[in-house]
């Protein structure tokens, strides 16, 4: 029992080796951080390069289809947010995210900061002291689409990760992060 106990990363390490010996290439070990933490990518990111700068590319509210519904674990038609932004220094693009965040797990703090400012994920928690934890559910490899070709000016392959942010065992947002596989080596 022990053992099992010990071992909550392994499911995220073979995920790696598996992206690894599949597509023929070695992730460096920032690459295998920022695929695999359950902290903060900002906070990452802030000690990599200073303090980084959150740009909001779209934003808007919708009803959840059935998909997103299941994403954040609410009933279809639910209120949710959606959130498109890109995380970048002065000079160039780091990381592209997207998040669903269903509105009724939001205080309206949060949601106005979420709404109204260019603030990370990572430091609305902190500001708001707000206690969770991330669920990472996939790791992987992926084609770019046109929005992520702009973005990052290259059409290489890119690395990418979606997880949950779970509060009060309840599902505070659904997160998809993705950057070019060239990045952070």
């Amino acid at each position: 029992m022990t053992l099992e106990k010990n071992e909550a990363n392994k499911r995220l390490i073979e995920k790696v080796r598996e992206l690894e010996k599949e597509y023929d290439v070695e992730l460096s070990n920032t690459q295998k951080i920022l695929l695999t933490t359950d902290g903060s990518i900002t906070a990452i990111l802030d000690v990599l390069f200073g303090k980084i700068t959150l740009t909001t590319l779209d934003q808007h509210f919708e009803d959840a289809d059935t998909s997103h519904a299941k994403l954040v674990n609410v009933s279809e038609g639910e209120e949710i947010n959606f959130r498109e932004v890109i995380m970048h220094t002065d000079e160039r693009p780091l990381i592209y995210a997207i998040s669903h965040i269903p509105l009724k797990r939001c205080s309206k703090d949060v949601c106005a900061d979420l709404i109204r400012a260019d603030i990370p994920i990572g430091r609305i928690l902190k500001n708001y002291h707000i206690e969770s934890r991330r669920e990472i559910h996939n790791i992987f490899i992926e084609k770019p689409n046109e929005r992520l070709k702009e973005l990052f000016k290259t059409d290489e392959d890119m690395l990418a990760r979606d997880y949950v942010i779970i509060n009060n065992d309840e599902i505070l947002m659904w997160i998809k992060e993705v950057f070019p596989i060239s990045y952070f080596r």
